[in-house]
């Protein structure tokens, strides 16, 4: 019992921000709601091989990446579009958010204009707020490995918005 409790917390501590970055990694709100889901039942089912050496929060940014990956692989070898349909716009409010979503949507797609490791190196910094020591982690990289990596990638979003006017 003490078990699910724990893992009940691990889930209510962490669950947003992994949704954050899935939803970064693959654009789709459903596909990662699955992977999420997929996420939390491997890190459930497989506890016993978390070592502690990193955080929590990397350990489950990194079977979330890899089940991300995974789903790429599967869906290359299906010739499936990785996106599926997309999900209905959120009316709710959209007077008063237009304005920022607009700007936020402009950044959205410059950010998907990055390259890897680029793109999942900001995402994991600013949307899953892990430090850098989890990103290198992440990884298997260094600490130093992650800032110059995220400090590169911002520089290069920079660039693109200033080239599209955004900024």
């Amino acid at each position: 019992m003490a078990q699910q409790a724990d893992f009940d917390e691990i889930y209510r501590r962490y669950a947003a921000d992994l949704y954050r970055y899935l939803l970064r990694l693959c654009g789709n709100e459903q596909l990662a709601q699955d992977i999420l889901q997929d996420t939390m039942l491997r890190a459930l089912t497989e506890i016993s091989s978390y070592r502690g050496d990193c955080a929590v929060k990397t350990w489950l940014c990194t079977i979330a990446r890899n089940l991300w990956l995974d789903h790429c692989k599967k869906a290359e070898t299906r010739n499936l579009p990785l996106d599926a349909a997309p999900d209905a716009p959120d009316t709710e409010n959209l007077e008063a958010r237009l304005s920022d979503k607009m700007q936020a949507l402009e950044i959205h797609r410059m950010l998907h204009r990055l390259e890897e490791p680029y793109r999942e190196i900001f995402s994991l910094r600013i949307f899953a707020e892990l430090s850098f020591k989890e990103i290198g982690a992440v990884f298997g990289k260094t600490e130093n490995w992650a800032r110059v990596t995220f400090f590169r990638a911002k520089k290069q979003l920079i660039t693109l918005l200033e080239q599209e006017g955004v900024i």
